[in-house]
């Protein structure tokens, strides 16, 4: 089971894992990852994020990631939540859980498909500064997270 959900809705994070792992006595290992959006960026304060995407588009390539993930190791599912719209400090942004039969799977494929989402989904973020609103730049040490996956 995999699923994808582009929303500007906030979620649960111990429901949306139970639901995951729901059902599934082989599940040996869950692994979750949840960003929350930074009130710091590049050294300025940030009041808020907003986040854009390309409806379709986007829930595909993040699809896509998960079943590279699935095709590299043993995951009985994944899971991709991701927040749109305006995020403020403190509010939770992503949520990448994986399950597998075995922790290590498990922590290889989540880190996998959020080193992949960081970079490769096509999602655009602008943060608003005291300095005004700035759209933020892929950084560097993502690309090199996921040069380890080629």
């Amino acid at each position: 089971m995999s699923d994808v959900r582009i929303q500007a809705e906030d979620f649960d994070l111990s429901q949306e894992i139970a639901q995951l792992r729901a059902g599934n006595p082989k599940v040996g290992a869950i692994v979750s990852f949840a960003g929350t959006v930074r009130d710091l960026n590049e050294g300025a304060s940030v009041a808020e994020m907003e986040l854009e995407h390309y409806p379709g588009m986007t829930e595909q390539s993040i699809q896509a990631i998960i079943e590279q993930a699935k095709a590299r190791w043993p995951i009985y599912g994944a899971l991709v939540i991701h927040r749109v719209g305006p995020l403020k400090p403190m509010d939770q942004i992503v949520l990448v859980a994986v399950t597998s039969p075995h922790r290590g799977e498990a922590f290889s494929a989540c880190e996998f498909i959020i080193d992949y989402l960081k970079t490769e989904a096509p999602f655009w973020k602008k943060e608003q500064t005291p300095e005004g609103a700035r759209w933020v730049d892929a950084r560097s040490s993502d690309d090199e997270a996921l040069r380890k996956w080629s």
